[in-house]
């Protein structure tokens, strides 16, 4: 029985490298519910949940952000 590593969090220096977005354009994209949203990590943190960049990068033209994060 293969078992699944567990979901990791990537921070926003990382997020920029994979998508080659601007950081500005990251935020218009979150704003506009066609990037993943952040969670909150800490007080001062967040970051993004790995699987759900891997599902924005197979088909970035057409992703919603679902209701629920």
């Amino acid at each position: 029985m293969a078992s699944q590593s567990p979901d990791r969090f990537l921070r926003l220096n990382a997020i920029l490298d994979r998508t080659g977005l601007s950081r500005a354009t990251l935020y218009r994209k979150i704003q506009a519910g066609t990037f993943p949203k952040q969670v909150k990590l800490a007080a001062r943190c967040c970051g993004w949940r790995e699987s759900a960049i891997e599902e924005w990068l197979c088909n970035p033209m057409f992703y919603q952000a679902s209701a629920d994060g």
